[in-house]
């Protein structure tokens, strides 16, 4: 299982939300390069890096970021926030990124997404799913959808999907543990998606509790912002 730490960007700094909520933000550092180049030199491989203003926008705002850490490590990155356009695509994959993230636009615009898939390759994206209840939520977890995250999902399998990450947004910022029971129905109901876990996740033990359920990555954050969860302690874990 891979341990992929979070960069979440506004305003070009590196930050983080409670919730989601955009009016309860702590920037942790004004440069996000440094920080990548920290959980690099931790020996972490993979970095999630989503651009809030992006997501907000419904375009890439924070390209000058995306474009230093691209450049200047060689962590994996997936990047995900406001992308819209094959443009935006075509000059993400162009820096190297590893994955997109697509999350509102697979739900008002399915079709595009399923295009996409089968034009640059279902290898290429992590359908993004961030839910409340297991109903999905869009727009920076802004607007009700009427879909559970199981029809979202089902929706895509024709078109070859590879790659899904689940938010459970109660849990998000939290330090309170991950939705272990979510996950555990995606994977029964997806076998052979590779799922990666978001939300909650506060110590070492939930890492391994989500690594049981065989899933395919999880996503940390404030844990490692907030040194609940160290690179040492990964990797006395084998994890990284």
């Amino acid at each position: 299982m891979n341990v992929i730490p979070a960069i979440d960007l506004i305003n070009g700094k590196c930050v983080r939300l409670l919730q989601g909520d955009y009016g309860k933000v702590t920037v942790y550092n004004e440069n996000p390069l440094t920080i990548a180049k920290q959980f690099e030199d931790e020996g972490f491989e993979y970095l999630h890096l989503v651009d809030l203003d992006g997501a907000r926008q419904g375009n890439v705002v924070n390209w000058k970021v995306v474009e230093k850490i691209a450049e200047h490590t060689a962590l994996k990155v997936d990047f995900g926030g406001g992308v819209q356009t094959e443009e935006e695509i075509d000059r993400l994959l162009g820096l190297g990124i590893h994955y997109i993230n697509i999350g509102s636009l697979a739900v008002r615009k399915p079709n595009i997404f399923s295009e996409w898939l089968h034009k640059f390759g279902p290898d290429n994206f992590i359908l993004s799913a961030d839910v409340k209840s297991e109903v999905v939520q869009i727009s920076g977890w802004k607007e009700n959808t009427p879909l559970t995250v199981y029809e979202l999902i089902k929706s895509f399998m024709k078109d070859n999907l590879l790659h899904v990450a689940c938010t459970d947004i109660q849990s998000d910022g939290m330090l309170n543990g991950p939705n272990l029971t979510l996950y555990k129905k995606l994977k029964a109901r997806f076998p052979d998606l590779r799922l990666i876990a978001s939300g909650g996740v506060s110590s070492i033990d939930d890492v391994q509790r989500l690594r049981f359920l065989k899933l395919n990555g999880v996503i940390i954050g404030k844990a490692l912002y907030e040194k609940k969860i160290t690179a040492s302690e990964l990797k006395q874990a084998n994890l990284i």
